[in-house]
């Protein structure tokens, strides 16, 4: 899977399931900036369902303390517990048999204090935490495979996280940070502009960019501005797709057409056939 967290496959898993729990839980204090939420699913019997996510923008550290689910992009089981990186382009999802997932969704920029390796050598991948080369997160995987019960779960996951918080350079985090801020407000930004904001060079942003985010700063902005499409489209359905293009930085409704089928593999019409438009990177929780 490229990118786990998608509202319209834990909605349509959880429709299947005779017993369900889906929770969000937001981070410590300390966390906030770096940590989005945690997503919790637990689900004690399912019908085998086949369900597509898209592109969140983020990356995402994942814990299957029940039965691990397939992807179609890998073709086999997904790792027991992992990091996933940030993608360009939807996956399928199959599950059957009991679902309970616990989830670390961070900030676009916030991962990076967390992990030895620049984010990008995770793009397009779900790497294995033994893979890592951090032993640390191996061993938390075991300690949360004996716990049960979730909250502590989270708790265990937090103490690693700020155990590591002294990895972080704070300098190239608040330029990064600065940037994805001024993506998140602009609808209509240049590279130039995007690397402005963090006082840098264009090829200097690129880099420290791509190894905070996970992805190319060019990337990205594709990424956001999609999300932004679903998000308008989420708050005022009727809007017809000629002003949703204008209103989120697309050159012109087909441009916005092609970045669909890109990201979810529907054109905005079909897309909104499947599911109701949710954007999970510009959602508050």
């Amino acid at each position: 899977m490229r990118s786990y967290e998608n509202r319209l496959f834990l909605q349509v898993l959880a429709k299947f399931a005779k017993m369900e729990s889906f929770k969000i839980i937001p981070p410590s204090p300390i966390l906030a900036p770096y940590v989005k939420h945690y997503w919790i699913l637990r689900i004690d019997e399912v019908m085998q369902t086949c369900e597509r996510v898209i592109p969140t923008g983020y990356v995402q550290l994942v814990f299957h303390k029940g039965d691990r689910m397939i992807s179609s992009e890998q073709s086999g089981l997904q790792p027991r517990s992992f990091v996933g990186g940030q993608s360009m382009g939807f996956s399928d999802l199959i599950s059957s048999g009991r679902t309970h997932m616990i989830v670390v969704a961070f900030h676009p920029a916030g991962a990076r204090p967390f992990f030895n390796l620049p984010l990008d050598k995770f793009f397009g991948l779900n790497i294995s935490v033994g893979e890592i080369e951090d032993r640390t997160y191996k061993e938390l995987e075991d300690k949360l495979m004996n716990i049960d019960d979730d909250y502590s779960c989270i708790q265990l996951i937090e103490n690693h996280l700020m155990s590591r918080l002294h990895l972080l350079n704070g300098y190239n985090y608040a330029r990064i940070g600065a940037a994805v801020g001024l993506a998140y407000r602009e609808s209509e930004i240049d590279a130039i502009s995007f690397a402005a904001e963090s006082c840098l060079s264009a090829k200097q942003f690129g880099r420290i960019f791509s190894e905070y985010v996970g992805i190319s700063p060019k990337k990205f902005l594709r990424i956001v501005r999609f999300h932004r499409a679903l998000h308008t489209w989420q708050n005022n359905r009727d809007m017809e797709l000629a002003q949703l293009a204008c209103e989120c930085g697309f050159y012109d409704q087909p441009h916005m057409i092609h970045e669909f089928k890109t990201f979810s593999g529907y054109s905005p019409t079909e897309y909104l056939a499947v599911c109701a438009p949710h954007s999970d990177l510009f959602s508050a929780s």
